[in-house]
This record gives C-alpha cells, sequence and structure tokens, in this order.
C-alpha cells in the first residue's frame, strides 16, 4: 500500500490564506506526485466541491488520476458523468506547495469552510481533509456518535473489516 495521511493537525493560517502543511503529509505529497523531485515542489488537488461539503477534501496527483480515469470510463452526457466532472474537476483546485511547506487558499476556498486563523488537517488514508475547527470537532462528534450507534451491541470497531472481500 502507498504512504498514508495519518493523523490530526491544527495550523495557523494568515490573513494571505497561507498556511503550512503538516510535514507528514508533505512526504505523501511528494510521493503522489509523479512528476515530482528532489528539489522541486509537490503539487495536490483540493476538491471543494458542492454545498454539502463542510470541508476542502486533497487529493494527490496520482489519486486525482485515478478518479479522473474512473469518470472518464462513464458515458459522455450522463447525469452521472457530468455530476462527478462538475463536483471532482470543476470545483476543484490545483496547488503547489512552496519551499516553505505552505500552501495559499484562496479567498473562495476560505470562504467555502468559513476558514479563518485555524485549520484542521485530517488524514483519511489516501486523501486529507482541510477544516474549520469548530465544524470539525461538531462533525467528529456528530458523525462518530452515528457510526457508533450502527454498530452491534459490544461489538469490536475492527469487526467492521470482516465485511471486505477476501478478509
Amino acid at each position: 500500500m502507498a504512504q498514508t495521511f495519518r493523523g490530526e493537525f491544527n495550523q495557523k493560517v494568515d490573513t494571505k490564506g497561507r498556511v503550512s502543511i503538516p510535514a507528514p503529509f508533505r512526504r505523501v505529497l511528494e510521493a503522489g506526485d509523479p512528476d515530482w523531485a528532489e528539489g522541486q515542489r509537490p503539487r495536490f488537488v483540493i476538491v471543494y466541491g458542492d454545498e454539502r461539503r463542510k470541508f476542502l477534501e486533497c487529493y494527490t496527483i496520482s489519486a486525482m488520476r485515478e478518479v479522473e480515469a474512473q469518470i472518464a470510463r462513464l458515458p459522455r452526457g450522463t447525469p452521472r458523468r457530468r455530476l462527478l466532472e462538475r463536483v471532482m474537476i470543476t470545483l476543484s483546485h490545483t496547488c503547489e506547495v512552496d519551499e516553505d511547506g505552505r500552501i495559499v487558499l484562496p479567498q473562495k476556498l476560505r470562504d467555502k469552510i468559513a476558514l479563518s486563523a485555524e485549520a484542521v488537517f485530517a488524514g483519511a488514508l489516501d486523501t486529507f481533509q482541510i477544516w474549520q475547527p469548530a465544524a470539525y470537532e461538531a462533525d467528529l462528534v456528530q458523525e462518530a456518535q452515528a457510526e457508533l450507534e450502527a454498530l452491534p451491541e459490544g461489538a469490536d470497531i475492527l469487526s467492521l473489516l470482516g465485511d471486505l472481500p477476501g478478509a
């Protein structure tokens, strides 16, 4: 398995929208950018999507190419393909990490999630999310509670892995 985004990090955001990418995430971004080489700046894609998203979803270049290939396999002009093109391709932004490990989040993206002085970076295996801290905490509590309530009484969370093909 490729390197993964793991953990959560609180990062300061300055008035120009500059924010440091957590160092462990930078290593994954470098590995996931086929054009990256030592001394160059890794790139990645931020999907800000539709109004239902409370966060920015970040993909390595390689991961986004996989998503693009899946979308391209759908028949042109179908509602499903148009929706995926709009949400995943049109409503996205390619970023480059500068020599100091920072990116500049455009105002439109900061406004989308009401981001101001601080951001939460949350690893999600092959992607990571950027959240406004209060929204992250509220969603974490709400979603975790709902997901745990769906488990049978006393079940270990790892029992969820038993439903996978080949498990």
